[in-house]
């Protein structure tokens, strides 16, 4: 059975850089240090791209959020009452 890990797991495993993951996979740099936070969920072209790099099957990355999504309603308490 296949071991999931993370992005940034599986970059240090294979001794990848965020340097070098960019400018092989050709995704954004914002974009792939963001993925490898847990901020960011890729598309699945961006998916395909990342885990060749790696040398992986797209199903061993663990592609969600790491940090808990906060939504915001409204403006905040600085303009009053928020829906």
């Amino acid at each position: 059975m296949a071991q999931v890990k993370t992005l940034s797991e599986w970059m240090a495993v294979r001794g990848i850089g965020l340097a070098e993951l960019v400018e092989t996979s050709g995704v954004e740099e914002r974009v792939v240090e963001a993925i490898a936070n847990g901020r960011y969920t890729p598309s699945p072209d961006q998916r395909q791209r990342l885990s060749a790099v790696l040398g992986v099957s797209v199903e061993e990355i663990a592609w969600g959020h790491v940090t808990q999504v906060s939504h915001v309603y409204g403006h905040g308490p600085q303009f009053g009452r928020s829906p």
